[in-house]
């Protein structure tokens, strides 16, 4: 009996089911991709969400030799997108861009979708935290929180704050301040970050919370106001405007975070091998550079690190949503 023989017979069925596993494995992994990669932004152009998904794009492109388009698709708090997304085939070739609101609030908010995140959706990767700006127009007179708060509160009900739409991170972040501060400020609901901004700009509504990168270049040319920051410390671009937590609201923290879902069914060895490229075009110069300017934070990490972090946010967003009484358009 040669060593080999031996050896087989020593570690005994198991390791055969290891060493037949372990190939099968490796071959899903090479068999993607295939074609070309369907990346579904679940919202309108102009916002953080757009950012985020073709900054990744364009570095998974040179990576995996298959072009990867970002297709936008709002409607419906981005249930229209999730829908789609939730009957595509899974071969990973049609991904979908995860987020605060479809992933954490719309389960709690809309309880009859036509999928069940958690169920019909598999995580692939946690791609980014963005910090959420607290702004105003510049014809508001306030340039602090603690003078908008008192400015809300003599005027309730008649300041204006657009939103992407109902549980957008922007609508969140704003009825989170709007329940610590005892303040009654209008939501007015938009179809994207993109809309919301035109009438922003314009004076048609006098305040929101955006992800930074939506909002910088305004702020940077004068025609936003930066109250604050919604995030635990403050950004490294904008190192003279104070946190909400700074302003008179300890503990108070939120941001926008984007991740990779999947389709259900999807081979575990695929959701890792785009994991595993997300992560390395994460690190990338283009992607870096970017993500810095406009304050995004890159993240990266396991799809079991990323569906923990999903169950964390919906436990915490969903009593929000429950105490400020969000609804539906």
């Amino acid at each position: 009996m040669n060593t080999l023989t031996r050896r087989r017979l020593l570690l005994g069925p198991a390791a055969a089911v290891a060493g037949l596993a372990a190939p099968a494995f490796v071959r899903a992994q090479s068999d993607w991709p295939r074609k070309t990669v369907r990346l579904v932004v679940p919202f309108a152009p102009g916002g953080s969400s757009e950012i985020v998904a073709r900054s990744i794009a364009v570095e998974l492109t040179k990576q995996i030799g298959q072009t990867v388009y970002v297709e936008n698709k709002p409607g419906g708090a981005g249930t229209v997108a999730m829908a789609d997304v939730a009957k595509a085939d899974h071969d990973g070739h049609t991904l979908i861009l995860g987020h605060v609101g479809t992933l954490a609030v719309n389960p709690v908010m809309l309880p009859k979708q036509p999928f069940d995140v958690d169920r019909d959706f598999v995580a692939v990767t946690l791609l980014a935290r963005v910090p959420n700006l607290f702004v105003v127009h510049p014809d508001v007179p306030a340039r602090t929180l603690k003078e908008f708060v008192a400015l809300a509160k003599s005027r309730p009900g008649q300041l204006n704050y657009g939103s992407a739409g109902n549980g957008s991170a922007g609508h969140l972040s704003m009825e989170y301040l709007k329940l610590v501060s005892g303040t009654f400020i209008t939501h007015i609901p938009y179809r994207g970050t993109g809309p919301q901004m035109v009438d922003l700009l314009a004076g048609r509504t006098e305040c929101g919370a955006t992800g930074a990168p939506a909002s910088l270049p305004h702020v940077r040319s004068g025609k936003l106001r930066a109250i604050a920051v919604g995030s635990a410390a403050r950004v490294p671009v904008l190192p003279d405007v104070p946190t909400i937590a700074e302003q008179g609201y300890p503990g108070f923290e939120t941001s926008q975070w984007y991740g990779l879902q999947a389709p259900a069914g999807t081979p575990e060895a695929i959701v890792r091998r785009i994991a595993d490229e997300c992560n390395k075009a994460l690190r990338a110069s283009s992607v870096t550079e970017r993500f810095a300017n406009d304050a995004a934070i890159g993240v990266g990490n396991t799809p079991e690190q990323y569906a923990a972090f999903i169950r964390t946010e919906q436990k915490r967003w969903g009593e929000v949503v429950k105490r400020a009484g969000i609804k539906p358009d």
